[in-house]
């Protein structure tokens, strides 16, 4: 039996069935009812613009998968670039297609020495390193003209891969600028996350080898950040992608929107929250002040999952493996705690608000050294592959130009008056 919807038009008493397809009903069908009647849904809460087999969540049961394999599988046993590679493609590679993949990846990681000595250093000297690399990526589209054949597959890859590759560099050069650094080359005897590594901290010994544990920590956060479904900047890439832009135009529009702190820069405001609190006896107040509408308990819930995010279990456990290494994170304990307190609080619960991915994320990050400014960099660089996966599938679709209405709440006709007479 065929699910389906009934819906009457109280003004004509005329009814139209409209099947259930992939838990959607098509919107055209309704417009054969309904007409000039558009859907109310600000923020897009109800509405699905695009079908797409690349991430699942089920936010109810608390479920992340990549083209259907589940998070915690490919976390424990994968790479970030097979990752990648299994967004943009579709399926898990073959060994050889592995190794061509990160052999292109690897040789693509330079950037053009105009990028960084023209454009990159024209930047004020306190400039965001978000700000940069969202100008940076905008940028390339003029270095790589190629790139707006986009119907061409070669060019399409070529694409792929040198944003892919070049996310770490371009990051780095950014954090590097604005703290006074000179720009230290990419590495290609390393593997991606130690090559990033070397760029960031190189200082003057003639190779950096970053620790192994800190790197693989590094990739399973990649991992978990590489795709999320159709959120604000994906979104933005697909609707910028729709208009038939070139890749590097489209994805420096979606890293501005996750530019945003509602969106990229969640995980700095959790630590601004951790160190606002300051000590593990001040965190019953702070919860009562969040209860009385005093303030936010960042970190914690999620548009889309009402239940544990997934990618936090995964993300505490790594947490643990760094701070062996690195040294507990002196807010580590805060946090622990405001965990505690606030799974065992009904005002919180009742909500289903529990902590996701960005609660511990930052913490990771600050006991590795990324100052609090790199984190939606940091954001960006594996969420790239995502976008990319996106474009390519859009592109495949041949979706039509993003063009959503809206409801019109303004003045009425009104005759123009001269200045004099207002």
């Amino acid at each position: 039996m065929t699910e389906s919807v009934t819906i009457t038009d109280n003004r004509t008493g005329e009814t139209i069935e409209i099947p259930i397809i992939n838990g959607g009903v098509d919107a055209t069908e309704w417009k054969k009812l309904l007409g000039n009647i558009w859907f109310a849904d600000s923020g897009y809460t109800q509405t699905a613009a695009t079908s797409s087999a690349i991430t699942e969540i089920d936010g109810d049961a608390g479920i992340l998968r990549y083209r259907g394999y589940p998070i915690e599988q490919l976390a424990e046993h994968s790479t970030y670039l097979e990752v990648a590679y299994l967004l943009v493609f579709g399926e898990l590679p073959t060994h050889d297609q592995f190794e061509d993949w990160v052999h292109d990846v690897t040789y693509h990681t330079f950037i053009h020495e105009n990028v960084r000595k023209r454009f990159l250093e024209g930047f004020h000297y306190d400039a965001h390193p978000m700000g940069m690399l969202v100008s940076a990526l905008a940028a390339l589209s003029t270095f790589y003209p190629e790139a707006k054949q986009i119907a061409d597959p070669d060019v399409r890859y070529k694409q792929i891969v040198r944003l892919i590759a070049k996310m770490p560099t371009l990051a780095a050069a950014c954090h590097r600028f604005s703290v006074g650094m000179p720009f230290v080359y990419p590495d290609n005897s390393l593997d991606f996350c130690s090559n990033f590594l070397s760029m960031m901290w190189k200082i003057a010994e003639p190779r950096y080898d970053a620790n192994p544990a800190l790197a693989h920590a590094l990739d399973v956060l990649f991992i978990l950040h590489a795709d999320h479904e159709l959120n604000c900047g994906t979104a933005t890439m697909r609707m910028v992608g729709s208009s038939h832009a070139d890749p590097y135009s489209a994805t420096a529009a979606a890293a501005a929107a996750l530019y945003g702190p509602r969106h990229g820069g969640a995980n700095e405001q959790v630590i601004r929250m951790l160190t606002e609190i300051g000590s593990i006896d001040n965190v019953d107040d702070f919860v009562k002040g969040v209860k009385a509408g005093k303030g936010r308990l960042q970190g914690f819930g999620h548009r889309v999952y009402k239940n544990y995010d997934p990618r936090a279990t995964i993300i505490k456990r790594t947490a643990d493996e760094v701070f062996e290494i690195t040294g507990k994170n002196p807010l580590l304990d805060i946090a622990l705690k405001l965990e505690e307190v606030a799974l065992s609080d009904e005002y919180f619960t009742s909500r289903k608000l529990y902590p996701n991915v960005d609660f511990y994320s930052g913490l990771i990050y600050q006991a590795m050294g990324f100052p609090i400014e790199m984190f939606t960099v940091l954001f960006a660089i594996p969420r790239v592959s995502g976008w990319l996966a996106h474009w390519k599938e859009l592109l495949e679709q041949d979706q039509k130009i993003a063009r959503p209405r809206q409801l019109y709440v303004g003045a009425e006709v009104r005759d123009y008056v001269g200045i004099d007479g207002r």
